[in-house]
C-alpha cells in the first residue's frame, strides 16, 4: 500500500544518524516486546507478511512518532485482537473477560528454542516453479498502486533495471499478507542505476539492488 512506512527517496525526512555503540535494546520493555513477538509466533495466528501489514495500516501520525518497538508493540495488539486470542477489554484492563478460555497448546520452554530459531520459512529451491526471469535480462518494475500489502517501495516502479541474480522461491508478500495463500515465485536481486532511480543529479557510480518478485517485473 502506498504509505508513510514507504519513505525510500522522501525528502525532508533528515539525515540518518548511525548511533556508535547502539545496543540491541535501549530499554527493557522493548525486550519484552520483542519476546512476546516470538513467542506469538508458536501459535501460527498470522505470518510475517500479515504482521508487516499491520504495521503499514499505523496511522501516518502515530507511525511518525512511533520508536521502532511502539508499532511492534501496536502492531501486536491489534492483531491478537483481530484473531480472538483476546478482546480490547481485556487489553484496556489487564484482566480476563468472564469465560475466556485458555490458549492452547501453552509455550512451555520446552517449546521456546524451537520457536525462536524457526521462522517457518520454506526451502527456496522449487524445480516446479520456473522463473519469468534470468540472469542479465533488463526488467521493468511494474507501476502498480495496491491497497494491501506490497514490497515494491514507490521509488522503483516503473523503473528499468537488471536481474543480478535468482534467490530462488519463496510466498509472495501481497496475496500472504491477507490470507489469498502464499503464491510461491522467484525472487530476484534487480539492479538500479542511481541515476534510474533518483535523475541525472545521482552518482553514475552508485546502484541500488533490491528484491523483487516475478509478479512486481516485466520484461523491458
Amino acid at each position: 500500500m502506498n504509505g508513510i512506512h514507504d519513505m525510500g527517496g522522501m525528502h525532508g525526512m533528515g539525515p540518518v544518524h548511525a548511533e556508535i555503540n547502539e545496543p540491541v535494546f535501549h530499554h527493557a520493555w522493548e525486550a519484552r516486546v520483542y519476546v512476546q513477538t516470538r513467542a506469538l509466533g508458536a501459535w501460527k495466528k498470522w505470518n510475517i507478511d500479515t504482521g508487516r501489514f499491520y504495521i503499514e495500516r499505523i496511522a501516518p501520525e502515530d507511525y511518525l512518532r512511533m520508536s521502532y518497538y511502539e508499532k511492534w508493540f501496536t502492531r501486536n495488539v491489534e492483531l491478537l485482537i483481530k484473531t480472538g486470542m483476546v478482546t480490547r477489554h481485556e487489553v484496556e484492563t489487564g484482566v480476563p473477560d468472564p469465560g475466556s478460555q485458555k490458549l492452547a497448546p501453552p509455550l512451555h520452554v520446552d517449546r521456546v528454542s524451537k520457536v525462536a530459531l524457526n521462522r517457518n520459512i520454506e526451502p527456496s529451491h522449487e524445480p516446479a516453479i520456473k522463473p519469468k526471469f534470468k540472469a542479465g535480462q533488463r526488467v521493468r518494475a511494474r507501476n502498480m498502486n495496491p491497497i494491501g500489502h506490497t514490497r515494491l517501495p514507490r521509488y522503483a516502479r516503473g523503473k528499468t533495471g537488471r536481474i543480478f541474480l535468482d534467490h530462488g522461491v519463496y510466498n509472495f508478500p501481497d496475496t500472504n499478507a491477507d490470507g489469498r495463500g502464499p503464491k510461491r515465485q522467484h525472487v530476484y536481486s534487480v539492479r538500479f542505476t542511481a541515476k534510474e532511480l533518483w535523475g541525472d543529479q545521482a552518482s553514475p557510480h552508485d546502484f541500488v539492488h533490491l528484491d523483487l518478485w516475478d509478479d512486481y517485473l516485466e520484461h523491458a
